[in-house]
């Protein structure tokens, strides 16, 4: 039961990095803010239709999986080191340092979509949890999303410091020019330009801050809840009711997403949408569980399983290959390949992923970042826990 815990997750973890990319796939293609003004591309009908799809799909519901994943994987490796009688929120804190400087250098010096830095951060936050109970978890988790869902309820700003419309679209011009032909420096001085700290207050600007971390946070916590409720370790057991529950949760995702298309009311679709996001992201957890977890030996499965294992080494490499193609320095076809066929490109690069990530893991242990990852949190050379000499020292002070 335990391996066949550690292969479902795994496999959703894969299956989440297919999501991401094909949403971060639109940010690589027109910049953070062009890709809801397509207006300012030429793209086609079809493109249209395939950014509905993809904001109802995918955007804001695969990020989620991520985040739930990682709370869920907090959880098991807390267990691990209890077991081994190794302090819990030193070796995770040393974790969570690591994975902020990754994401804050990822971010600064490649693409600015990084996740990866506030992920680190929001595990400092986590560490807080780690010993409260499950069921104070799932107050937490649900009141916290509840919360910053009804503080997405409201229209536009009446009195914004300058012309928004004006700024975005002199970003938009700029960014195709400086993406399409730039070097990596003129891409690097253009990325810090962000016409988002121009179009707030001061005071404003930090209380978003202060909030960011806390509407991502839920997802966090309803991973480590998951964990401590044991689920994924006897998915039979589960089976009728996650069968229900992915429907449930699939539809009203998808129409809760769908709203914004069918009316125009800004306070109600923002909130609509806001709770879509997650809820849709639940439907896909129990989707993908009922679905695949009896067919751990099918290629498809096993291509996610290890993709899924060397996560973090594949997230990074999804940068790399994507800022090649769409940036300057590479082949500079930023803006002009389209959003459909931008999700083929993404289906592409993933599956040779899959294909580059099933044959490397069956000649290595973890990828590179995560032996990285591994040497830093137990400070060992091999990645492995010393813990006969640990528990020895701790006998020894005790």
């Amino acid at each position: 039961m335990n391996n066949k815990r550690i292969t479902v997750v795994d496999q959703l973890r894969g299956f989440s990095l297919l999501g991401i990319l094909m949403a971060n796939m639109l940010i690589f293609q027109y910049g953070m803010y062009g890709k809801d003004e397509l207006e300012h591309f030429s793209v086609s009908k079809f493109d249209h239709i395939t950014r509905h799809l993809i904001e109802i799909f995918i955007e804001t519901s695969f990020m989620p999986i991520f985040a739930f994943l990682f709370g869920y994987g907090m959880i098991k490796m807390k267990e691990k080191l209890e077991v081994k009688r190794l302090p819990v929120k030193r070796y995770l804190a040393r974790r969570f340092l690591l994975l902020s400087i990754i994401g804050y250098l990822h971010g600064s010096y490649l693409w600015e979509g990084d996740i990866l830095f506030i992920y680190g951060m929001i595990g400092f936050i986590l560490l807080l949890f780690l010993k409260r109970r499950t069921k104070t978890i799932l107050i937490w988790a649900i009141a916290l999303l509840l919360i910053t869902t009804f503080l997405s309820y409201g229209g536009k700003e009446v009195d914004a410091p300058i012309d928004e419309a004006s700024v975005m679209e002199d970003h938009i011009e700029k960014s195709k020019k400086v993406y399409q032909n730039g070097s990596y420096a003129d891409i690097l001085a253009f990325s810090s330009e962000d016409p988002f700290f121009e179009m707030f207050t001061e005071e404003e600007l930090a209380a978003t801050l202060l909030i960011t971390p806390f509407i991502l946070l839920p997802m966090f916590l309803f991973g480590m809840y998951a964990a401590n409720r044991k689920w994924f370790v006897n998915l039979d057991r589960y089976q009728k009711r996650w069968r229900r529950l992915a429907i449930l949760f699939i539809v009203s995702g998808i129409a809760l997403k769908s709203l914004p298309l069918m009316i125009n009311e800004e306070g109600i679709t923002n909130l609509c949408f806001s709770l879509g996001g997650p809820v849709l992201a639940f439907g896909y957890i129990f989707a993908f569980s009922v679905l695949f977890h009896h067919k751990s030996y099918d290629m498809v499965v096993k291509g996610l399983e290890a993709v899924g294992k060397l996560s973090l080494s594949n997230y990074l490499l999804q940068t790399m290959v994507c800022i090649s193609i769409f940036y300057g320095y590479g082949l500079g076809l930023f803006g002009k390949l389209g959003v459909l066929s931008g999700v083929g490109l993404s289906i592409v690069i993933f599956a040779i992923q899959m294909m580059v990530s099933f044959y490397y893991i069956k000649r290595f242990r973890s990828g590179p970042f995560e032996k990285m990852m591994r040497i830093w949190t137990y400070l060992s050379w091999s990645g492995r826990l010393k813990v006969k000499h640990e528990i020895q020292l701790q006998d020894k002070v005790s």
